[in-house]
Order: C-alpha cells, then sequence, then structure tokens
C-alpha cells in the first residue's frame, strides 16, 4: 500500500516535471525510427558510425556485418554536415548556445543570445538533450553535433541547423556505446 508521503512526493514530481518531458513522453515515434539491429556490409569496420542523412538513420557498427540503427532528424537544407568526422568529446546535459551564424540567421528565435555571452545550461529544456557527441576534423571542432532533443517530432525530418538530433533515450544508448575517437562519417 502506499503512503501519503510516497503519494505526496510523488504528485509533487509530476507536477514538477517540466512541460517538454510531458509532451515528449505522449509523442508516439514511427517505429521505422526506433533503434533496431540491421544487417550492414561486412567490409565496413566495426565501432564506427555511418549516418545516411537523406533516409534519416544512423548506423552504428558495432560488429562486422551489422550494426545498430536509430532513426535520426538532421540538417535542413544548405546546413546539412557531410564528410568525415571523428568523436573526441562527449557531455552528459550539455550546455548550449546557437552560433553566431544560428543567432543572425534567426534573430527572432535566437534573440536572448544576442549581444552577450549567456551559455543556456544542460537540462531537460536544453535543445541538445540528454547527450551530446561533438565532431572533430583535423583536431578541430566542427560545431556539429549527434545530439538528444527537445523536439522528437523532428526524427525523420530534415529541419535541425544541421547537428543529428536523436530521441534522447536512444542518444543515451549510443553515447554509452562509442568511445571517444569514434570516426563518423556523414554521406
Amino acid at each position: 500500500m502506499i503512503s501519503r508521503r510516497r503519494f505526496l512526493a510523488a504528485t509533487a514530481a509530476g507536477l514538477a516535471t517540466p512541460a517538454v518531458l510531458r509532451a515528449q513522453s505522449s509523442f508516439q515515434l514511427d517505429p521505422i525510427y526506433a533503434p533496431q539491429r540491421v544487417s550492414i556490409k561486412q567490409s565496413l569496420p566495426p565501432t564506427q558510425i555511418l549516418i545516411l542523412p537523406r533516409a534519416h538513420f544512423l548506423y552504428f557498427i558495432d560488429q562486422p556485418g551489422s550494426a545498430l540503427r536509430y532513426g535520426v532528424g538532421v540538417g535542413r537544407a544548405g546546413l546539412e554536415f557531410s564528410g568525415r568526422a571523428v568523436i573526441e568529446v562527449k557531455k552528459e546535459w550539455p550546455t548550449w548556445r546557437p552560433t553566431d551564424e544560428m543567432i543572425e540567421r534567426e534573430p527572432q528565435t535566437y534573440s536572448r543570445f544576442k549581444d552577450n555571452e549567456y551559455v543556456q545550461p544542460g537540462g531537460p529544456e536544453n535543445p541538445l538533450g540528454a547527450r551530446a557527441l561533438y565532431l572533430f576534423q583535423n583536431g578541430r571542432d566542427t560545431f556539429y553535433r549527434i545530439h538528444g532533443t527537445t523536439e522528437p517530432q523532428s526524427i525523420g525530418r530534415s529541419v535541425s541547423n544541421g547537428c543529428i538530433r536523436m530521441i534522447n533515450d536512444h542518444v543515451i544508448d549510443l553515447y554509452n556505446r562509442v568511445p571517444i575517437g569514434t570516426p563518423v562519417t556523414v554521406l
């Protein structure tokens, strides 16, 4: 039997949960974008990530001929990343600040970041979500990330400012599987 104290604590926690988390919990992901084990070319070496933006899939090749496939949201036309990179930084509940280009391109969306050094703290309302994998080329930050999202409905779409978005639970799973130094290829 549940105690009065436990009932009141659970009720208070439920009311304190940000609306964004409640909205995410009611979202229904198209089953095609759910993580699943798939066959892949035997010639692709394990411990790498392959992203096919037009198909909206990320593949983590973890063994010869097999990969975990996740649905992703990707950059809209003209903002997408392509090429090779390496994951050199991983962060849990990362902080975030839009790039100067993002602020200039969408001043109405990012006005609170204009003419200041404000950085949004990590947490459930941060656009980078629960985890972020930072993509580098030749030791330099590309400012592109594989990260969680507060907009789960963007999975399977080309709507971001260039980053690869994942459902928070899915990016946590991927984060736990990939080590620093993992190569990433975006076709």
